[in-house]
């Protein structure tokens, strides 16, 4: 499989980043690192507690981030990061270029079920609508995969797969 250096999984939380990512990790034999764990613990205090972090708050973060990509750009990666905004992955982009976006994307009420249900995360259901006020979708020019999360995480980590086999193409959709 052609396999590019770094694979960001992004999107709102509730999308299923971590889950797609281990097994997409696992598939193509690369090391995988959860966003999360990157997170100074004043972030997760303030996530926590309810309050959207800023983007001062998500500076440091997004550069230990790009730090772990960069040192996987040779051997190859996968990490989970919401990089929401264009801007965020561009910083990404500057300190490991060549990483790949995959856009886990789905129905509000779909990803509000799932974060209900979520045991033991600091991220509160009701963060969603600022996370998703803050999305910025990809635009046609960043490299990266769109896929939608309703079929369930093996038929995610089937179509990312399959398209990141075709490194030409710019963004692929499904």
């Amino acid at each position: 499989m052609n396999t590019p250096h770094v694979v960001v999984v992004m999107g709102v939380s509730g999308t299923g980043k971590s889950t797609v990512g281990r097994l997409l990790a696992d598939r193509l034999s690369v090391p995988y690192a959860e966003a999360d764990d990157f997170h100074p613990p004043a972030n997760i205090a303030k996530m926590s507690a309810g309050i959207p972090l800023d983007d001062d708050d998500r500076a440091p973060w997004l550069d230990a981030i790009g730090a772990w990509a960069h040192d996987h750009a040779d051997s190859g990666g996968v990490v989970s990061c919401s990089a929401l905004k264009r801007a965020y992955r561009d910083r990404l982009s500057r300190a490991a270029p060549g990483i790949v976006l995959l856009h886990l994307v789905g129905d509000r009420a779909l990803i509000a079920d799932r974060l209900r249900r979520r045991q033991g995360h600091f991220m509160p259901e009701t963060l969603l609508d600022s996370q998703l006020a803050t999305l910025e979708p990809l635009d046609p020019d960043e490299r990266g995969i769109v896929l939608d999360i309703a079929p369930g995480p093996e038929t995610i980590i089937e179509q990312a797969a399959a398209r990141l086999r075709r490194p030409d193409d710019k963004q692929r959709t499904a």
